[in-house]
């Protein structure tokens, strides 16, 4: 497994995948920054010290950040067929379903990385502009939720990863129907009991965006496991038929 791991994170060095990630999640913190200078009863949005920790959370899972994920996980299922090198490993032979496992968990990996970056802008922004106003409290309980938000976003999208990856040119579908799924979450979570079920809206449940009862708490809990044990069906299935 660890030679697996280390051959797919060579092959994302030689990717522009990884770059469209790093680019897409600065994007939108820039994004949200300029949107935080709206000015609301006389101050902007940004003075208010924690606000852009706060908002950037929610607004870049809502927005875009989950389908880029989709994005570059479903690409590193699908380039051996893209490429045409799944016969040559077929031949060595390897392991297809240890191969996958190795891209799951190196699409995993990026996702909790990417919600780490998008932790550290917004930190760096909140440094900049008002670094006496921020308690080291305050400061960990955000790492907190990013990090959480990081593991249950790639439970979210897995089944999506898994599913578009049986189209050798899926992947771009699995932008799309990523990006349908996150956005859809901004009317699921309307409703506690919606909020709670829906996988992309659970996740704020978890990382503690949004209150949540210990009822609503498990059901989020159960909603992304299910998610997860999904994919692991899917792939499963995909790895069966290949073989046979």
């Amino acid at each position: 497994m660890r030679t697996l791991l280390w051959a797919e994170r060579q092959k994302l060095r030689r990717s522009n995948m990884v770059w469209v990630a790093f680019f897409a999640t600065v994007l939108l913190a820039a994004i949200v920054l300029i949107g935080g200078q709206q000015v609301y009863e006389g101050a902007r949005y940004i003075d208010k010290p924690g606000w852009f920790l706060s908002v950037l959370q929610p607004w870049a899972t809502m927005l875009a950040l989950p389908a880029v994920i989709a994005l570059l996980g479903s690409y590193m299922i699908c380039r051996e067929q893209q490429d045409d090198t799944l016969k040559t490993l077929r031949l060595i032979p390897i392991n297809e379903a240890k191969l996958t496992v190795a891209k799951m968990i190196l699409a995993f990996v990026i996702c909790v990385l990417l919600y780490l970056l998008l932790f550290v802008l917004a930190f760096a922004a909140e440094a900049a502009l008002h670094a006496p106003a921020l308690p080291a409290g305050m400061v960990l309980g955000f790492l907190k939720a990013y990090l959480i938000d990081g593991v249950a976003v790639f439970f979210a999208i897995s089944p999506i990863i898994a599913l578009v990856s049986r189209n050798k040119n899926g992947y771009w579908l699995a932008l799309v129907f990523t990006e349908l799924y996150s956005f859809t979450g901004m009317f699921t979570s309307m409703s506690n009991t919606l909020r709670a079920i829906y996988p992309m809206t659970a996740v704020f449940g978890l990382s503690g965006y949004y209150g949540s009862t210990p009822g609503q708490f498990a059901l989020s809990c159960i909603s992304l496991l299910a998610c997860g044990m999904l994919a692991v069906i899917i792939l499963a299935g995909q790895s069966k038929a290949a073989a046979d």
